[in-house]
């Protein structure tokens, strides 16, 4: 057994999500205003438009969290995934660990997350990012909106701000997957991944998140025709879904896509939303009540790969990756 002898912080930085219909509007504000995910003209007038798009938008939104549940569920998952990845750090390292959750545009904002972490006088933190694949829109502006709460405290802080191809992380997918794909028993099917799109000009730009997206993929598909697997020939495609606005966003979307393979032979089609590691609007909303109601209307049988959540093979990944990151 690893014994180390610091009180060890462990800060998980995730979206956040609106805990109630009421909070949905000012979730979207805080969203817009920030200039690290997109510009909204000059910046003395991106609160201003995102005051107006945050309205405009809100009564759709609204809606479409009214189906699923009434709130994001995002705060709670992560919550789940705190108190799991707490749980195994301190049994299988015997010193105390005590993970936290900041998050980006709903509560628990990480400046009053920060505000806890000084106050328990933690001698150490280690900041994981709950976003796999580096963009500037994600894990960059989670990143940039800690340091201007934490700077200026004596603390010994290490991130990790990317785990794309992190095996542990890997695996974790794989297994999902494989339990997903066992429900075809035979059938063909093709694997569709679908992962949050960003605007184009941020690849341009150089960010690096679509080689990573790539990265995951090549790696778990590889992962798959390994043992116990053994899963040959997988047919496999990327899209992306969750585009906002009218700027260029990266292609094909999730929803050409479906439509494309209603024009092949296979029907059956296998979505991973390989960008993310819990539930939230995305999974539960948009894939598993729009796209599926868009597969269904073109015959296409849609079956989605289960979010990580809380899986053991997950919550070990994130364990394996802070430890790791104590080490160095």
């Amino acid at each position: 057994m690893q014994t180390i002898d610091k009180k060890i912080g462990v800060l998980l930085l995730n979206l956040g999500g609106p805990d109630s219909l009421d909070a949905a509007r000012p979730f979207l504000y805080n969203l817009f205003s920030d200039r690290d995910i997109i510009r909204l003209g000059p910046s003395f007038l991106q609160k201003p438009i995102a005051w107006l798009i945050s309205t405009f938008r809100s009564k759709k939104t609204i809606e479409m969290y009214r189906q699923i549940g009434n709130k994001s569920p995002i705060l709670e998952l992560t919550t789940a995934q705190a108190q799991a990845l707490e749980k195994t750090l301190n049994t299988e390292t015997g010193t105390q660990f005590k993970v936290y959750i900041g998050m980006r545009y709903w509560h628990p904002f990480t400046k009053n997350t920060v505000e806890q972490i000084l106050d328990d006088r933690i001698d150490r933190l280690i900041v994981l990012t709950l976003y796999p694949h580096y963009s500037k829109a994600t894990t960059g502006s989670s990143i940039a909106d800690l340091k201007k709460y934490i700077q200026g405290n004596d603390l010994d802080i290490r991130y990790i701000n990317e785990w794309y191809n992190y095996p542990p992380y890997i695996d974790s997918l794989a297994e999902l997957m494989a339990e997903g794909i066992n429900e075809y028993k035979g059938e063909d099917f093709h694997l569709l991944f679908s992962a949050h799109s960003l605007p184009q000009s941020f690849i341009d730009e150089g960010d690096p998140y679509l080689d990573h997206i790539k990265s995951t993929i090549d790696n778990v598909v590889k992962r798959l025709e390994e043992s116990p697997y053994n899963y040959s020939d997988l047919q496999h495609h990327l899209s992306f879904q969750s585009k906002t606005g009218p700027v260029k966003w990266l292609e094909p979307s999730t929803e050409e896509t479906i439509e494309k393979f209603s024009h092949s032979e296979c029907k059956n089609l296998f979505l991973v939303p390989i960008s993310f590691v819990s539930d939230h609007i995305e999974t539960l909303y948009e894939i598993d009540i729009e796209y599926k109601e868009l597969a269904d209307k073109l015959g296409i049988k849609l079956r989605r790969c289960k979010a990580l959540n809380t899986s053991k093979q997950f919550i070990n990944a994130m364990k394996q990756l802070v430890l790791d990151k104590v080490k160095e």
